[in-house]
């Protein structure tokens, strides 16, 4: 693959990137690893291009290594800091690590027979620790990663030594605890110095040190981990505060985050408090009970409910009951389709039959009480055990990973939320109980924690001020605290709509009702400044939730035999609150079916109408029909830095995946951009189905072979930038890329494809055309939080209790010198405010840090949807919106008897079938808001 390049000169800004071919093709590139960074104080000069780093090697001799990673591309530098704003003082949970200079060494571990599992791995190296450290092992406390890598603070007495370790494992299938031996060789590598992670937290612009962050962070966690239950860098346990039920057999515990990072100050310890779901330690047939909502042990369980439980219940571990102490654990493999009662097994060679009934009364003295339900299966498919519900327990601290319901969601956040001055207290209280002071491991490695949070110098950027319609008595607007109102205002551009009508799936809303509600939203959309009809092309059409593809077709037909062959434009959909399938229904044939925009309304607003609920539906319509609400005055001015001066194309891009447990069903990529120039407020979009869990967006760039055109050109990128020159008369001169749903680890890969299929896009367009790209990540879900210094000061608060809107952050707990910034850009409403990191990776139109915060935080303010700034820059949002929206366009999922669901869009090898396109009509507009 050509090497990227980025330009210097900045007279060149506008014109082609030069792309010099060196190295490998992308994809025989090792993909690097980047801790969760952060930003530096030592920084170059604006304007300064890339250099590359190289890691020296793992040496396997006597000799030192040193610990870093297989990258080969350097990110952006930090062009310096930014100086906009109002100054103010911020609290971050983040804790300063001081690493002490001694020597380190690496071993390799080899264990005989050879075992997949970490966690079995991690308590064979325990055993081992435990019976060899005063002797063979000279004292030292070594950390263990459970996979081939041990390390110590200095030397093991040894070069390479052999042990025999046995250990009393549980043989979860069958339910067996017994006694194995294993054979475990430890040998020496090397000695590992830490020397490029202080070059980096120096300020140097070196590889990112991966393995040295990661023997940090498993110091620190290898105390935790035996504490707490693990799940990656998530520690749980029910006694830090009582778990609560959230229903159908799952609670939730309240946990904490703990990770290291290498920032400007130094190395970070990140420590955040959360909860998550865990099923439920009951007896198995009161979980039943609680899944089905319903009692069971009376009544004959149905093929569906039946279906219900194997669903819930399958590699869930239980123990059972029914044998006094002896406490065995087994994990479920199925549920029987035959009640107890039925089910009948061979007990010797002979194939001589017993009920499963007659044994358990035979052999245990236990009565089954319910004898109507069915059984766990338990064990492997050559040899399948039976269970009665009733003589098993399940087994505590098994995380759910399932997707909840909405009733579930609203109790697990309930338990979550927490005000700013709560949550940094529960943050302090984690460290104290952590007490890494006391931590043996720590105290090995030479590793000192402060559990003081850090203090950052922080700046309040302004709110843009916003133009509306000069017919409205408000022309103008500056947000106050991330916020205002549509009160006297119109907006800026107001959609034509002269043919719409409504469809009423509710039953609780008669038509008299439908009818009111919408008199009163067109009458909204009018005083909004649209230029909508005011009745109806045809009458309010009930109907049926399961005749929607029957219904939307004739009130299409109607209106087109109506007004002569001119076809319906939009249609207002009224829903029953809990809808089922119906909402996804109506999305994918209106869009992918009849190129119909589509604006759906629940029945608990239609029946209680409120003036706020109709403003935010009637901004909804404006934009999905071509309008735009409102747009930065700098804009109109052309004052916009770097946007302003020439056409400018901003780009937002996200991937959503399956909830875990879809193994099969495809990824979604969606792309947005901006269609319209100097205002960049509208954004259409397109979306594609890629292989499942791909985070590389496949087809931002395309070509196939056609039989009569011979090679054709496509992707998203094309299309996008084809529909700019068409909406603005003018080729795009700078791309500005928001990437959002981006890991640490991905940006190496990300980066070098996705900026590699822009670059092939444009030249497809025109050899020489190349305008100068910025690729900037998103992250939300990172674990800094930011609270106010004094949390009593208003002055220094919103309502909320949190920081203000347009707090930036680009020191002290950013990165040591790539090019960085956290920025809270909306008011918290509840909870405590997470703000998004920003991270330039790839910046040729060289943006200062003013400018790219400035226009970020702006962008903040021009989010369609509502009269707040948003928490996260629209383009990545409405790129969210438009990939969530693509689920919908899958056909509805086949159930099967496994309990498995698949879509008809599922991976089928390594392709994946298209999703139905986006009619014309439909996706030059925001049809996704």
């Amino acid at each position: 693959m050509p090497q990227l390049k980025q330009i210097r000169d900045p007279e060149q800004k506008h014109v082609i990137s030069k792309r010099i071919t060196r190295g490998k093709p992308i994809n025989d590139r090792k993909p690097m690893s980047v801790e969760d960074t952060a930003d530096h104080k030592s920084v170059g000069t604006r304007r300064q291009g890339r250099r590359r780093g190289k890691g020296k090697p793992l040496v396997f001799d006597d000799s030192t290594v040193e610990i870093s990673s297989d990258k080969r591309l350097m990110f952006h530098r930090r062009p310096g800091f930014g100086q906009l704003g109002t100054k103010c003082v911020v609290k971050a949970n983040h804790f300063l690590a001081d690493l002490a200079d001694m020597e380190l060494t690496q071993y390799s571990v080899l264990m005989v027979p050879e075992v997949n599992s970490t966690k079995l791995n991690k308590t064979i190296m325990t055993q081992l620790v435990k019976v060899h450290r005063n002797t063979d092992l000279g004292m030292k406390l070594p950390v263990y990663d459970g996979r081939r890598a041990l390390y110590t603070a200095g030397r093991l007495p040894f070069i390479a030594k052999q042990f025999t370790v046995t250990i009393e494992d549980d043989i979860e299938w069958i339910g067996i605890t017994k006694q194995r031996e294993f054979t475990v060789n430890i040998e020496f590598v090397a000695h590992a110095s830490m020397s490029q992670l202080r070059e980096l937290l120096s300020g140097k612009q070196v590889d990112t040190p991966s393995e040295a962050l990661k023997l940090v962070d498993l110091v620190l966690k290898e105390l935790t981990a035996q504490r707490y239950i693990s799940v990656g860098r998530f520690f749980y346990s029910p006694n830090i505060t009582n778990p609560k039920s959230i229903g159908c057999g799952l609670q939730s515990w309240r946990g904490f985050y703990q990770s290291i990072k290498p920032t400007q100050m130094g190395l970070s310890l990140n420590i955040d408090t959360l909860a998550t779901t865990f099923i439920e330690p009951l007896p198995v047939v009161e979980f039943v009970e609680q899944i089905l909502g319903k009692q069971v042990c009376t009544k004959q369980i149905s093929d569906a409910d039946r279906i219900k439980i194997k669903k819930a219940l399958r590699g869930v571990k239980v123990e059972v009951t029914h044998r006094g102490n002896v406490r065995r654990k087994y994990r479920i493999s199925g549920v029987t389709s035959q009640p107890t009662r039925e089910l009948m097994f061979p007990v010797d060679e002979e194939r001589n039959m017993k009920s499963v009934v007659d044994y358990f009364r035979e052999v245990y003295g236990f009565t089954i009480q319910h004898p109507h339900l069915p059984c766990l299966q338990v064990g492997n498919q050559k040899k399948v055990n039976y269970m009665p519900m009733e003589a098993c327990k399940i087994v505590e601290g098994q995380r759910r990973t399932k997707g909840l319901n909405n009733k579930q969601i609203t109790s697990l956040l309930k338990f979550s939320c927490q005000r700013p001055k709560e949550q940094e207290k529960e943050i302090l209280q984690t460290m104290q109980q952590n007490c890494y002071k006391d931590d043996p491991y720590a105290k090995e490695f030479g590793i000192t924690i402060d559990e003081t949070p850090t203090s950052i110098d922080a700046r309040v950027l302004p709110a843009p001020w916003l133009k509306y319609h000069d017919s409205g008595k408000q022309k103008e607007v500056l947000p106050q605290m991330g916020q205002w109102n549509m009160k006297d205002k119109k907006v800026i551009n107001g959609s034509v709509i002269n043919y719409w009508a409504c469809i009423n799936f509710s039953r609780t809303v008669t038509d008299s009702a439908a009818q009111s509600f919408c008199h009163q939203l067109v009458q909204m959309c009018q005083e909004s400044g649209m230029d909508i009809k005011s009745d109806s092309v045809v009458p309010v059409y009930s109907a049926r939730p399961d005749h929607v593809k029957k219904v939307l077709k004739q009130v299409c037909t109607a209106t087109v035999n109506k007004l002569g062959g001119k076809e319906l434009e939009l249609l207002i959909a009224i829903l029953p609150d809990n809808n089922g399938s119906l909402y996804g229904d109506l999305k994918r044939i209106c869009e992918t079916d009849l190129g119909l925009i589509s604006q759906c309304c629940l029945t608990k607003y239609v029946l209680k109408i409120s003036k706020q609920y109709l403003s935010n539906v009637s901004l909804k319509i404006n934009v999905k029909m071509g309008g735009r609400n409102t747009v930065l005055l700098d804009a109109l001015r052309w004052k916009v830095p770097l946007v302003s001066d020439i056409p400018t194309i901003i780009f937002g891009a996200d991937v959503t995946h399956p909830e875990s447990g879809e193994d099969s069903n495809p990824s979604i990529a969606a792309v947005v951009a901006s269609q319209d120039w100097p205002e960049v407020t509208k954004y259409a979009g397109l979306v594609s189905a890629q292989p499942h869990r791909q985070e590389l967006i496949q087809d931002l760039y395309k070509t196939w072979q056609d039989p009569q055109r011979g090679k054709v050109n496509g992707g998203m990128i094309r299309e996008l930038l084809l529909s700019f020159e068409k909406a603005t008369g003018k080729k795009p001169l700078r791309i500005i890329f928001y990437r959002d749903g981006v890991s640490d680890g991905q940006f190496y890969q990300v980066l070098l494809y996705e900026l590699d299929a822009i670059r092939k896009a444009c030249a497809s367009l025109e050899p020489n055309y190349q305008p100068p790209v910025t690729f900037i990540v998103v992250q939300k879900r990172h674990h800094t939080r930011l609270f106010p210094s004094n949390h009593n000061d208003r002055k220094s608060t919103d309502k909320s209790g949190n920081i203000l809107p347009g707090t930036v952050v680009d020191t002290k707990i950013c990165h040591p010198v790539e090019f960085d910034f956290y920025l809270c850009s909306h008011a918290g409403i509840q909870g405590t405010s997470r703000p998004a990191h920003y991270h330039v990776l790839w910046d040729e139109n060289n943006f200062t840090a003013d400018e790219i915060q400035s226009l970020t935080n702006n962008l903040c303010y021009t989010y369609a949807r509502c009269t707040r700034s948003v928490s996260v820059v629209p383009p990545a949002y409405y790129a969210h919106l438009a990939a969530y929206r693509a689920r919908f366009y899958m056909e509805p999922e086949v159930q099967h008897d496994n309990g498995s669901a698949h879509s008809v869009c599922m991976v089928k090898g390594a392709g994946v079938r298209p999703l139905p396109a986006l009619k014309e009509k439909v996706k030059n507009v925001m049809f996704y808001c």
